[in-house]
């Protein structure tokens, strides 16, 4: 058994960002999301990655505009019925209450790694790559999820003129091994 280094919200982050779209998507805004509760683990040598993540945790750090992070434009009206949305009818958090990553492939590449395997969420698992790369003393990742590819239905207002757009970013960032 390889020594691990174990993370989670305390020693790394994950956010995710979602992007309005639609007839009236100037009257919306798209959204800084942070996982509030999840489990990383990193073999010592950074062969091997495997990570759970809380989906209940998810919560709305903050709207973005043009983005940058803008705090204070969403009312707390909003933001409990962004949750509410994301909660029930998004991610159905009941029924797929976690996310799951497990590598199967690291590669290093200078001192960047390329980590494959798959994702699981919402009940569908399917094949996910990613670069670390450094920035200071963390390894940071970014990956576009397409949420149709995992059953998910991206959130649209009644009649479809503000919606959420089908790509979704995540970024997961850690110590460096």
């Amino acid at each position: 058994m390889r020594p691990m280094a174990h993370h989670d919200a305390s020693s790394a982050e994950c956010l995710v960002f979602a992007f309005k779209d639609g007839v009236l998507s100037k009257l919306g805004h798209d959204l800084k999301l942070r996982v509030g509760r999840f489990s990383m683990d990193v073999a010592d040598d950074a062969s091997s990655v495997s990570a759970t993540f809380d989906l209940a945790s998810l919560e709305v750090v903050c709207a973005r505009v043009n983005g940058a992070d803008a705090p204070g434009a969403l009312s707390r009206g909003d933001l409990t019925k962004i949750h509410a949305n994301l909660y029930k009818d998004v991610l159905e958090v009941k029924k797929h209450p976690e996310a799951r990553f497990t590598s199967s492939r690291v590669t290093r590449d200078g001192e960047a790694y390329r980590v494959e395997g798959a994702l699981r969420l919402h009940g569908t698992e399917r094949p996910l790559s990613a670069t670390l790369r450094p920035e200071g003393d963390r390894l940071v990742a970014e990956v576009e999820l397409h949420q149709p590819d995992f059953g998910i239905e991206p959130f649209r207002a009644p009649l479809g003129v503000l919606k959420v757009k089908p790509s979704v970013t995540v970024r997961v960032a850690a110590p460096k091994p």
